[in-house]
């Protein structure tokens, strides 16, 4: 069990500690408060430290918890993993503090100068503070202005070039500290003594970086706890710095980070955390890792003492990665031909997100110097993965189980070997007995999935918008069973036969109308006041809607027979049903 020093200190104790000597690692985040923030802090500490203007007595027993400080031991430094804003943010304050106190010669103010001066900076054997060495560093890799905070620490000067957020908030805390003094002379000196002897925080010091961070994880229910892609980035920095190109690391990692930010939405995690999982997949098919077991993000990294990261290939390889899914998020018709693009389509409406692990690893191994793909060959990838991932999701739910069939095929193609699933291939009469009682309801991911395949089996049907919301339409309204109960077999209001895709912006419109009143909506419209109501994009709703009045139970039957029979041919067609 790892060992943890936790003991309540107040901010004097904590900073004049002979072994603080704090610093922010490389692969935190860049300093983020702003105004507001020190707004609070400063409103706070006032009231507590001079309770009613001063009208009321301070209790000198009394504290005022500030939160806690997550550090652990790296060599002779505190490395802050949780801490950060408030620390850095106390010492800018404790710093204006001092400047003011400068020219002041009164006992008070002498004695409380000291007490900064050893907040500050750290002391020599004799108790006197080394000015030349402060007590907190930063080498945050994608912050450009820690240096005018180390700068500002120093001088207690903000130079007129200085825009950072560190020089903002120092200014702001001078303008606080000139409004103090002016209209409270006779407390100047107990405002920082109080803070220094009554504020009290939570120093919690992990033996190792990877506890630290659970604590953080644990505690940290408001800011953004740091994610693996941080930790990755760190070690990057590190590998760049060596060889002379950190600046043009850091340069490349902000804008891949915003590209991801772009086009990367994950459930869990950060987009960045998204590019190294797609990435993972493909060093594992690499490594034959076949095992249904996958490691945590950073547990796999971290290998070896993080040696994937200091490899050179591996970050132009994420970037390259990055710029294919931007390409797929644009449906860039440069990059993929119109039938790809249709696929590409289809699979973002997944039951499951397994499918982009595997584009990524057919991607990373096939594609060529300019980062494109052998038309043909993808085009039959992406029907074999869709007809295979749709049919187990029905016959085997849940994406724990696509893992063993789909891992294998990742180190097959990895190997130059053809994408079969041949241990895995389906039995006709399975598929039947299946789909035919399967409850294609609209709460299971897929019925659309189901639906988007279907809508794109009409060769004539335009690519759609990836940023185009669609939902499930029921052509044959809910509402009109309730009023009519025209049908004889109620389960066919959830069957695949009633169902479509159709924008949100007119499902919401055509929702409780029958079917000859839907057609105005599935067409679009002049509205009373000459505003045109634009209709769908779906083709085979278009269709019906200008050769039908009607939509029965007989037709959905005989849609839901089409559509089934037209599946089990595209199955049978990509060689995903035993001979």
């Amino acid at each position: 069990m790892s060992k943890l020093n936790v003991d309540q200190k107040t901010v004097k104790d904590l900073f004049q500690d002979k072994r603080a000597d704090f610093l922010i690692p490389d692969y935190q985040r860049p300093y983020a408060w702003g105004e507001t923030e020190c707004q609070t802090l400063w409103d706070d500490i006032f009231n507590f430290a001079i309770p009613d203007d001063g009208r009321t007595e301070f209790d000198s027993n009394s504290e005022y918890f500030l939160g806690p400080i997550v550090t652990f031991k790296n060599k002779e430094k505190m490395e802050v993993i949780d801490g950060q804003q408030r620390l850095t943010t106390f010492m800018l304050l404790l710093r204006a503090f001092y400047a003011k106190f400068g020219h002041m010669q009164d006992k008070a103010s002498i004695s409380t100068r000291h007490n900064i001066e050893k907040c500050l900076w750290k002391t020599d054997e004799f108790g006197e503070p080394d000015m030349t060495e402060l007590k907190i560093d930063s080498e945050v890799a994608t912050d450009n202005d820690k240096e005018e905070f180390l700068d500002i620490l120093r001088t207690g000067i903000v130079k007129k070039d200085q825009k950072s957020r560190y020089a903002q908030n120092y200014l702001f805390f001078q303008k606080c500290i000139d409004s103090f003094l002016g209209n409270f002379p006779t407390y100047f000196a107990y405002l920082p003594t109080r803070i220094m002897n009554n504020c009290i925080l939570l120093p919690i010091e992990a033996e190792s970086q990877d506890t630290a961070l659970r604590i953080f994880s644990t505690l940290n229910d408001r800011g953004k706890p740091l994610s693996d892609a941080d930790i990755f980035k760190a070690q990057f920095y590190k590998f760049y710095s060596n060889k002379g190109e950190k600046d043009t690391f850091i340069k490349k990692w902000k804008s891949l980070e915003e590209l991801c930010e772009k086009i990367f939405h994950p459930v869990t995690g950060t987009p960045m955390d998204e590019l190294f999982t797609r990435y993972m997949y493909y060093v594992r098919a690499k490594m034959g890792i076949k095992s249904s077991t996958t490691e945590a993000l950073r547990k796999f990294y971290e290998k070896n003492d993080y040696a994937l990261l200091k490899k050179s290939d591996t970050f132009t390889d994420l970037i390259m990665l990055a710029d294919f899914w931007e390409d797929v998020s644009n449906q860039d018709a440069d990059h993929f031909s119109s039938r790809v693009l249709r696929r590409l389509f289809v699979l973002n409406y997944a039951p499951n997100g397994m499918w982009t692990y595997f584009v990524s690893v057919y991607f990373m191994h096939n594609k060529d110097e300019n980062g494109l793909l052998e038309d043909d060959a993808f085009y039959e990838f992406l029907n074999k993965i869709t007809g295979f991932i749709w049919t187990y999701a029905v016959i085997h739910p849940g994406v724990n189980a696509l893992r063993t069939p789909v891992y294998a095929e990742m180190v097959n193609i990895v190997n130059d070997l053809p994408v079969t699933f041949a241990d895995f291939k389906f039995e006709l009469s399975d598929i039947k007995n299946i789909f035919s009682t399967f409850g294609f309801n609209n709460s299971r991911p897929i019925t659309k999935s189901m639906l988007a395949w279907w809508t794109f089996e009409n060769e004539k049907q335009e690519l759609l918008s990836l940023e185009t919301v669609f939902e499930i339409e029921h052509i044959y309204a809910r509402n009109r069973q309730d009023k009519e109960k025209s049908l004889k077999n109620i389960r066919n209001i959830e069957a695949l036969g009633n169902k479509v895709l159709l924008e949100k912006r007119i499902n919401i419109r055509a929702a409780d109308y029958r079917f000859i009143d839907k057609i105005k909506y599935y067409q679009g419209f002049t509205n009373s006041r000459k505003q045109q109501k634009e209709g769908t994009k779906n083709l085979e709703l278009l269709n019906f809607a200008a050769t039908e009045t009607d939509f029965t139970e007989t037709d959905i039957e005989n849609r839901t027979t089409r559509i089934l029979s037209a599946y089990l041919a595209y199955l049978k067609k990509y060689t995903l049903i035993k001979s």
